[in-house]
């Protein structure tokens, strides 16, 4: 049986978070994006009111208005064209288009002055740290926590920002790194992220979803290989701008003859689900073609290295102690004996019909389940997940919001 330890790592420094006193949460994020409607459909199965919904374009436009006592969880703000266009339209001008790699540094400062702004809003509470939320969507500044907390991570190129291709060439040989990821500094979901090889005799070759096409990096399904040069330059020039975080490729274990590892979610300071992502590729993300794996396979593979490697995630959460729920990217080495954490994510809990492990805390609960069941909303048959980090913001300034069933409430579904 896969079981769950506790965590051992520091308890979350702030303590006593719960629902408000009518159960009503609001859901800032996309209206009608599934991490919505899950979220709601949790909160309805655990017999809470409805969620109101505060649209992610009404907060970038200044639109909204917060009643006193809201309790507001953070949703992210991607895979909504309009949001994009707001962030990243005035950077990329006519030429933005939905699919763009560029400009994530403009989506970056756009996205957290937002939450900035919302954590001064007086007598608003949030499910989550906008300063915590900045870090994880900085590899550098999330790489550089983890690892003064003593979190196993991959080995970072050092020497500050990189200027282009040349110079990252120089530094990596210098460094004696033949083999490294190249990561958009402010990225998600693989956008931009090169998978670089140096072979012994000047072979190059970097491994990436990014089309090339008339001077512009557009994502795409397809994972494809640059071997040209002039090309991989041409890549990491177009990258530099945002900036770039680049750390050693850590041969991964593998399962059924495919490189595997692992996304751990951890609520309120524990390991709740995990799911592994195989692939025959550098990158496991699903959309790139990547597949779950076998959990019991791994973790039987890991023997007695198993509590360790959902310790590691646990540890890596409590560098984040002002948030409920992160996503962390467990990456196992060849023996399944030692593990690195990849990445933190702040809405790493996207994971549809995935319960909780067997034998843990949140058995038998989705990750939006057990989210609610750490807040004191326990559905029939769960167990309280323990205590939850506070709320950050509390005030009596009176502010407005209307409800989904007002008049003037914007619309929560796409029609």
């Amino acid at each position: 049986m896969l079981t769950t330890p506790r965590a051992t790592g520091p308890a979350p420094a702030r303590a006593g978070l719960r629902l408000p006193p009518d159960g009503r949460l609001t859901v800032l994020g996309n209206p009608g994006h599934r991490r919505v409607t899950l979220f709601a459909a949790a909160a309805r199965a655990a017999g809470l009111p409805e969620p109101a919904v505060l649209p992610w374009i009404d907060l970038l436009r200044g639109t909204h208005r917060l009643p006193p006592g809201t309790v507001l969880r953070i949703e992210s703000p991607g895979e909504d064209e309009e949001v994009d266009a707001l962030l990243r339209g005035p950077v990329l001008g006519a030429d933005y288009a939905a699919t763009r790699v560029e400009g994530g540094a403009a989506w970056y400062t756009g996205v957290t002055a937002a939450l900035r702004r919302l954590a001064a809003t007086p007598g608003v509470g949030l499910l989550g740290d906008p300063e915590e939320i900045s870090v994880m969507f900085d590899k550098r500044r999330t790489h550089a926590l983890l690892s003064a907390a003593g979190v196993p991570v991959p080995r970072a190129l050092e020497g500050g920002a990189i200027a282009g291709w040349e110079d990252l060439r120089a530094r990596l040989d210098a460094a004696g790194l033949r083999r490294v990821f190249v990561k958009p500094s402010h990225g998600s979901s693989a956008s931009g992220v090169v998978a670089l090889e140096f072979g012994p005799r000047g072979q190059l070759r970097a491994t990436t979803s990014v089309e090339l096409a008339d001077g512009r990096m557009h994502n795409s399904l397809r994972v494809r290989r640059y071997q040209e040069e002039r090309q991989v330059a041409e890549l990491v020039d177009r990258l530099v701008p945002d900036g770039l975080h680049v750390e050693q490729w850590v041969p991964k274990a593998s399962q059924s003859g495919r490189s595997a590892d692992l996304r751990v979610v951890v609520v309120a300071g524990r390991a709740t689900h995990a799911v592994v992502r195989t692939s025959d590729r550098p990158m496991t993300n699903l959309h790139l073609g990547g597949a779950r794996g076998s959990l019991e396979l791994a973790r039987e593979a890991a023997g007695p290295a198993w509590p360790d490697l959902l310790e590691t995630a646990e540890r890596a959460a409590a560098c984040f102690p002002g948030s409920l729920m992160v996503g962390v990217d467990v990456l196992p080495t060849a023996s399944w004996r030692r593990t690195v954490v990849g990445e933190v994510n702040a809405f790493g809990d996207l994971l549809p019909r995935l319960t909780g492990l067997p034998g843990g805390p949140a058995e038998g609960l989705d990750t939006y389940a057990a989210q609610l069941a750490a807040l004191g909303a326990v559905p029939r048959g769960a167990v309280p997940l323990g205590t939850a980090p506070d709320l950050v913001t509390r005030s009596t300034h009176p502010t407005h919001l209307t409800h989904p069933n007002h008049p003037n409430h914007p619309r929560t579904e796409k029609p």
